[in-house]
Protein backbone atom coordinates (compact mmCIF):
# COMPACT_ATOMS: atom_id res chain seq x y z
CA UNK A 1 0.00 0.00 0.00
CA UNK A 2 1.46 3.45 -0.74
CA UNK A 3 1.34 5.65 2.57
CA UNK A 4 1.81 8.50 0.56
CA UNK A 5 -1.53 9.00 -1.45
CA UNK A 6 -5.05 9.26 -0.56
CA UNK A 7 -4.40 11.30 2.80
CA UNK A 8 -6.72 14.23 4.86
CA UNK A 9 -6.21 14.99 8.14
CA UNK A 10 -8.66 16.33 10.51
CA UNK A 11 -8.57 17.82 14.14
CA UNK A 12 -10.18 15.84 16.89
CA UNK A 13 -11.23 18.69 19.17
CA UNK A 14 -10.75 22.50 19.58
CA UNK A 15 -11.27 22.38 23.65
CA UNK A 16 -8.50 24.00 25.98
CA UNK A 17 -5.57 21.24 26.38
CA UNK A 18 -4.22 19.15 24.71
CA UNK A 19 -5.73 16.64 21.34
CA UNK A 20 -5.23 14.18 18.89
CA UNK A 21 -5.00 15.45 15.54
CA UNK A 22 -6.27 12.27 13.14
CA UNK A 23 -4.27 11.36 9.49
CA UNK A 24 -6.40 9.52 6.92
CA UNK A 25 -4.64 6.89 5.05
CA UNK A 26 -7.38 4.37 4.22
CA UNK A 27 -7.26 1.95 6.51
CA UNK A 28 -4.46 2.81 8.60
CA UNK A 29 -5.64 5.98 10.28
CA UNK A 30 -2.20 8.03 11.41
CA UNK A 31 -3.25 10.17 15.31
CA UNK A 32 -0.90 12.65 16.23
CA UNK A 33 -0.77 13.51 19.96
CA UNK A 34 -0.34 17.35 20.86
CA UNK A 35 0.11 17.22 24.88
CA UNK A 36 1.58 21.05 24.20
CA UNK A 37 4.64 21.98 24.92
CA UNK A 38 5.30 19.42 27.91
CA UNK A 39 3.60 16.85 25.95
CA UNK A 40 1.24 15.83 28.73
CA UNK A 41 -1.58 13.82 28.91
CA UNK A 42 -5.28 15.42 30.18
CA UNK A 43 -8.72 14.85 29.86
CA UNK A 44 -8.85 16.42 26.70
CA UNK A 45 -6.82 13.83 25.17
CA UNK A 46 -8.60 10.95 27.01
CA UNK A 47 -12.01 12.05 25.07
CA UNK A 48 -10.20 12.78 21.73
CA UNK A 49 -8.91 9.22 22.18
CA UNK A 50 -12.12 7.60 23.25
CA UNK A 51 -14.00 8.91 20.55
CA UNK A 52 -11.15 7.87 17.82
CA UNK A 53 -11.06 4.52 19.70
CA UNK A 54 -15.12 4.22 18.92
CA UNK A 55 -14.61 5.34 15.93
CA UNK A 56 -12.00 2.40 14.13
CA UNK A 57 -13.94 -0.12 16.30
CA UNK A 58 -16.94 0.14 14.80
CA UNK A 59 -15.85 1.43 10.90
CA UNK A 60 -15.01 -1.97 9.18
CA UNK A 61 -12.43 0.12 7.06
CA UNK A 62 -10.55 0.79 9.90
CA UNK A 63 -8.14 -1.83 10.41
CA UNK A 64 -5.39 -0.07 12.29
CA UNK A 65 -4.65 3.35 14.04
CA UNK A 66 -0.85 3.98 14.40
CA UNK A 67 -0.30 6.48 17.48
CA UNK A 68 2.61 9.24 17.65
CA UNK A 69 3.96 12.42 19.56
CA UNK A 70 4.13 15.52 17.96
CA UNK A 71 6.84 17.05 20.43
CA UNK A 72 9.78 16.51 18.66
CA UNK A 73 11.66 14.04 21.82
CA UNK A 74 8.89 12.84 23.42
CA UNK A 75 5.65 10.41 22.67
CA UNK A 76 3.75 11.34 26.02
CA UNK A 77 6.08 13.10 28.95
CA UNK A 78 3.19 11.44 31.69
CA UNK A 79 -0.06 13.06 32.79
CA UNK A 80 -0.93 16.26 33.70
CA UNK A 81 0.12 16.51 37.03
CA UNK A 82 -2.62 19.48 38.03
CA UNK A 83 -5.02 17.32 37.14
CA UNK A 84 -4.12 14.80 39.07
CA UNK A 85 -3.37 16.71 42.17
CA UNK A 86 -6.69 18.42 42.14
CA UNK A 87 -8.45 15.56 42.03
CA UNK A 88 -7.52 13.87 45.01
CA UNK A 89 -8.15 17.21 47.38
CA UNK A 90 -11.45 17.28 49.36
CA UNK A 91 -11.59 13.14 50.18
CA UNK A 92 -11.77 11.98 53.49
CA UNK A 93 -8.93 9.17 53.90
CA UNK A 94 -10.36 5.99 52.95
CA UNK A 95 -8.56 2.62 52.90
CA UNK A 96 -8.05 -0.15 49.85
CA UNK A 97 -10.96 -1.86 49.85
CA UNK A 98 -13.29 1.21 50.15
CA UNK A 99 -11.85 2.62 47.51
CA UNK A 100 -11.95 -0.37 45.43
CA UNK A 101 -15.69 -0.02 46.33
CA UNK A 102 -15.36 3.60 44.76
CA UNK A 103 -13.86 2.79 41.58
CA UNK A 104 -16.13 -0.05 40.68
CA UNK A 105 -19.13 2.53 41.38
CA UNK A 106 -16.98 4.70 39.03
CA UNK A 107 -17.62 2.13 36.69
CA UNK A 108 -21.20 1.77 37.31
CA UNK A 109 -21.74 5.61 36.62
CA UNK A 110 -19.80 5.79 33.23
CA UNK A 111 -22.40 3.22 32.23
CA UNK A 112 -25.06 5.56 32.97
CA UNK A 113 -25.74 8.22 30.80
CA UNK A 114 -27.99 10.54 32.69
CA UNK A 115 -26.06 10.08 36.35
CA UNK A 116 -22.45 10.25 34.79
CA UNK A 117 -23.85 13.89 33.72
CA UNK A 118 -24.74 14.93 36.99
CA UNK A 119 -21.56 12.84 38.65
CA UNK A 120 -19.36 14.77 36.45
CA UNK A 121 -20.14 18.17 38.51
CA UNK A 122 -19.30 16.51 41.63
CA UNK A 123 -15.77 15.51 43.34
CA UNK A 124 -15.93 12.10 41.85
CA UNK A 125 -15.43 14.14 38.09
CA UNK A 126 -11.53 13.05 37.83
CA UNK A 127 -12.39 9.19 39.45
CA UNK A 128 -15.24 9.01 36.43
CA UNK A 129 -12.48 10.42 34.11
CA UNK A 130 -9.65 7.45 35.28
CA UNK A 131 -11.86 5.20 35.06
CA UNK A 132 -13.58 6.10 31.28
CA UNK A 133 -9.16 5.89 30.68
CA UNK A 134 -9.10 2.62 31.92
CA UNK A 135 -12.18 1.66 29.87
CA UNK A 136 -10.84 3.50 26.24
CA UNK A 137 -7.44 1.08 26.74
CA UNK A 138 -9.65 -2.01 27.63
CA UNK A 139 -11.30 -1.16 24.22
CA UNK A 140 -8.46 -1.34 22.35
CA UNK A 141 -7.75 -4.96 23.95
CA UNK A 142 -10.73 -5.96 22.35
CA UNK A 143 -11.21 -3.99 19.44
CA UNK A 144 -10.65 -6.28 15.63
CA UNK A 145 -8.54 -2.56 15.02
CA UNK A 146 -4.87 -2.93 15.60
CA UNK A 147 -3.36 -0.29 17.31
CA UNK A 148 0.45 0.21 17.33
CA UNK A 149 2.43 3.34 19.69
CA UNK A 150 5.16 4.61 17.78
CA UNK A 151 7.24 5.79 20.31
CA UNK A 152 8.89 8.93 18.70
CA UNK A 153 10.44 9.86 22.05
CA UNK A 154 10.16 9.42 25.62
CA UNK A 155 7.01 7.93 27.49
CA UNK A 156 6.64 7.67 31.13
CA UNK A 157 3.62 7.10 33.24
CA UNK A 158 0.69 7.20 31.80
CA UNK A 159 2.55 7.32 28.10
CA UNK A 160 4.11 4.28 28.88
CA UNK A 161 0.29 2.63 29.82
CA UNK A 162 -1.17 3.69 26.96
CA UNK A 163 1.94 2.79 24.84
CA UNK A 164 1.72 -0.88 26.87
CA UNK A 165 -2.10 -0.44 25.84
CA UNK A 166 -2.09 -0.84 22.16
CA UNK A 167 -0.98 -3.81 20.41
CA UNK A 168 2.79 -3.22 19.00
CA UNK A 169 5.44 -0.59 20.10
CA UNK A 170 8.27 0.96 18.08
CA UNK A 171 10.68 2.74 20.07
CA UNK A 172 12.98 5.12 18.58
CA UNK A 173 17.11 4.92 18.99
CA UNK A 174 18.46 8.03 21.45
CA UNK A 175 18.41 8.96 24.62
CA UNK A 176 14.26 8.22 25.20
CA UNK A 177 12.80 6.28 28.37
CA UNK A 178 9.83 4.46 28.37
CA UNK A 179 8.96 3.41 32.25
CA UNK A 180 6.36 4.14 35.38
CA UNK A 181 7.72 7.12 37.55
CA UNK A 182 4.72 7.08 39.77
CA UNK A 183 6.59 6.23 43.02
CA UNK A 184 8.61 8.96 42.77
CA UNK A 185 5.42 11.62 43.61
CA UNK A 186 4.01 9.32 46.54
CA UNK A 187 1.56 7.42 43.96
CA UNK A 188 1.22 4.19 42.40
CA UNK A 189 0.98 3.48 38.89
CA UNK A 190 -3.00 4.20 38.29
CA UNK A 191 -3.57 3.74 34.06
CA UNK A 192 -3.01 0.02 34.06
CA UNK A 193 0.82 -0.22 34.36
CA UNK A 194 0.76 -2.68 37.09
CA UNK A 195 -0.94 -4.87 35.48
CA UNK A 196 -0.12 -4.74 31.07
CA UNK A 197 3.35 -4.60 31.80
CA UNK A 198 3.86 -7.96 34.07
CA UNK A 199 2.41 -9.53 31.33
CA UNK A 200 5.04 -8.49 28.75
CA UNK A 201 7.81 -8.41 30.71
CA UNK A 202 6.96 -10.36 33.86
CA UNK A 203 6.17 -9.63 37.59
CA UNK A 204 9.59 -9.42 38.89
CA UNK A 205 11.56 -7.05 36.15
CA UNK A 206 8.30 -4.63 36.65
CA UNK A 207 8.60 -5.06 40.96
CA UNK A 208 11.82 -3.74 40.86
CA UNK A 209 11.36 -0.82 38.07
CA UNK A 210 8.17 -0.05 39.66
CA UNK A 211 9.27 0.21 43.69
CA UNK A 212 12.23 2.61 42.21
CA UNK A 213 10.87 4.58 39.57
CA UNK A 214 13.40 3.61 36.80
CA UNK A 215 12.82 3.73 33.30
CA UNK A 216 14.09 1.91 30.38
CA UNK A 217 16.63 2.92 27.51
CA UNK A 218 15.06 1.75 24.42
CA UNK A 219 17.36 -1.34 24.30
CA UNK A 220 16.80 -1.89 27.80
CA UNK A 221 13.11 -2.16 26.70
CA UNK A 222 13.62 -4.12 23.79
CA UNK A 223 15.44 -6.62 25.25
CA UNK A 224 12.76 -6.93 28.52
CA UNK A 225 9.83 -6.98 25.68
CA UNK A 226 8.09 -4.02 26.87
CA UNK A 227 8.97 -2.32 23.51
CA UNK A 228 9.06 -4.68 20.27
CA UNK A 229 11.04 -2.75 18.12
CA UNK A 230 13.80 0.20 18.42
CA UNK A 231 14.66 2.15 14.69
CA UNK A 232 16.52 5.39 14.34
CA UNK A 233 13.91 7.84 15.60
CA UNK A 234 13.38 9.56 11.44
CA UNK A 235 12.47 6.28 10.91
CA UNK A 236 9.82 5.41 13.52
CA UNK A 237 6.26 6.65 12.17
CA UNK A 238 7.11 5.05 8.93
CA UNK A 239 7.91 1.99 10.59
CA UNK A 240 4.96 1.74 12.75
CA UNK A 241 2.44 2.52 9.43
CA UNK A 242 4.69 -0.54 7.56
CA UNK A 243 3.57 -2.67 10.35
CA UNK A 244 -0.14 -1.47 10.45
CA UNK A 245 -0.41 -1.87 6.90
CA UNK A 246 1.00 -5.28 6.99
CA UNK A 247 -1.34 -6.62 10.04
CA UNK A 248 -4.63 -4.63 8.16
CA UNK A 249 -4.43 -7.03 5.94
CA UNK A 250 -5.82 -10.10 8.04
CA UNK A 251 -9.95 -10.30 8.95
CA UNK A 252 -10.49 -7.72 11.16
CA UNK A 253 -12.86 -10.13 13.24
CA UNK A 254 -10.27 -12.29 13.33
CA UNK A 255 -7.79 -9.92 14.70
CA UNK A 256 -10.67 -9.32 17.62
CA UNK A 257 -11.12 -12.40 18.87
CA UNK A 258 -7.45 -13.08 19.02
CA UNK A 259 -6.63 -10.12 20.66
CA UNK A 260 -9.42 -10.86 23.01
CA UNK A 261 -8.16 -14.42 23.55
CA UNK A 262 -4.86 -13.56 24.33
CA UNK A 263 -5.34 -10.28 26.35
CA UNK A 264 -8.90 -11.47 28.52
CA UNK A 265 -8.32 -15.39 28.27
CA UNK A 266 -4.83 -16.02 28.44
CA UNK A 267 -4.92 -13.99 31.86
CA UNK A 268 -7.99 -16.69 33.01
CA UNK A 269 -7.08 -19.78 34.73
CA UNK A 270 -6.47 -22.49 32.47
CA UNK A 271 -9.95 -24.05 31.95
CA UNK A 272 -11.64 -20.79 31.90
CA UNK A 273 -9.13 -19.49 29.12
CA UNK A 274 -9.42 -22.35 27.19
CA UNK A 275 -13.55 -22.38 27.38
CA UNK A 276 -12.90 -18.52 26.42
CA UNK A 277 -11.36 -19.15 23.22
CA UNK A 278 -13.05 -22.24 22.50
CA UNK A 279 -15.96 -19.97 22.20
CA UNK A 280 -13.98 -17.18 20.14
CA UNK A 281 -13.11 -19.93 17.63
CA UNK A 282 -16.64 -21.58 17.30
CA UNK A 283 -17.96 -17.58 16.42
CA UNK A 284 -15.15 -16.97 13.70
CA UNK A 285 -15.76 -20.58 12.65
CA UNK A 286 -19.50 -19.62 11.75
CA UNK A 287 -18.57 -16.35 9.48
CA UNK A 288 -19.00 -16.41 5.95
CA UNK A 289 -15.61 -14.97 5.31
CA UNK A 290 -14.16 -17.99 7.08
CA UNK A 291 -16.34 -20.67 5.50
CA UNK A 292 -15.38 -19.29 2.23
CA UNK A 293 -11.91 -19.40 2.98
CA UNK A 294 -12.11 -22.62 4.20
CA UNK A 295 -13.79 -24.08 1.32
CA UNK A 296 -11.29 -23.30 -0.81
CA UNK A 297 -8.21 -24.67 0.59
CA UNK A 298 -9.99 -27.87 1.07
CA UNK A 299 -10.95 -27.59 -2.74
CA UNK A 300 -7.01 -26.52 -3.40
CA UNK A 301 -5.87 -29.04 -1.56
CA UNK A 302 -8.31 -31.79 -3.46
CA UNK A 303 -6.60 -30.41 -7.04
CA UNK A 304 -3.25 -29.93 -6.26
CA UNK A 305 -2.82 -32.57 -3.67
CA UNK A 306 -1.21 -30.65 -1.12
CA UNK A 307 -2.08 -28.19 1.39
CA UNK A 308 -1.16 -25.03 0.43
CA UNK A 309 -0.05 -23.90 4.25
CA UNK A 310 2.67 -26.77 3.97
CA UNK A 311 3.68 -25.39 0.55
CA UNK A 312 6.54 -22.59 1.74
CA UNK A 313 5.84 -19.92 -1.66
CA UNK A 314 1.87 -20.17 -0.84
CA UNK A 315 2.52 -19.58 2.88
CA UNK A 316 4.89 -16.65 2.24
CA UNK A 317 2.05 -15.24 0.06
CA UNK A 318 -0.53 -15.83 2.80
CA UNK A 319 1.40 -13.95 4.92
CA UNK A 320 2.08 -11.15 2.44
CA UNK A 321 -1.63 -10.90 1.69
CA UNK A 322 -3.19 -11.94 4.96
CA UNK A 323 -5.06 -14.67 3.77
CA UNK A 324 -5.13 -17.73 1.73
CA UNK A 325 -7.35 -17.64 -1.10
CA UNK A 326 -9.24 -14.98 -1.95
CA UNK A 327 -12.90 -13.18 -0.93
CA UNK A 328 -15.67 -12.35 -2.44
Amino acid sequence: MNTTQNTTTSHATTRPGGRIDIEDRGAVLVARIDGGPHALFDVAIAEDLKTLVDRADKDPNIRAVVFTGTHPDRFLSHADVTWLQQGGVGFPPINTRIAGLVARFATAINKTPGVRALAKKSRLKTLLQLDAIHATFLKMNASGTIFIAALNGSALAIGAEFAWACDLRIMAEGDHVIGLSEVLLGLTPGGGGSQRLPRLIGRQQTLTAVLEGRPFTPGEALELGAVDEVVPQQDVLARAIERAEYLSLRAKGSLGAAKRSIYFGASMPLTAGLQYEHAEFLVRDQQPQAQQRMLGYIADAEATGELALLNPEKYAEALRTGRIGADN
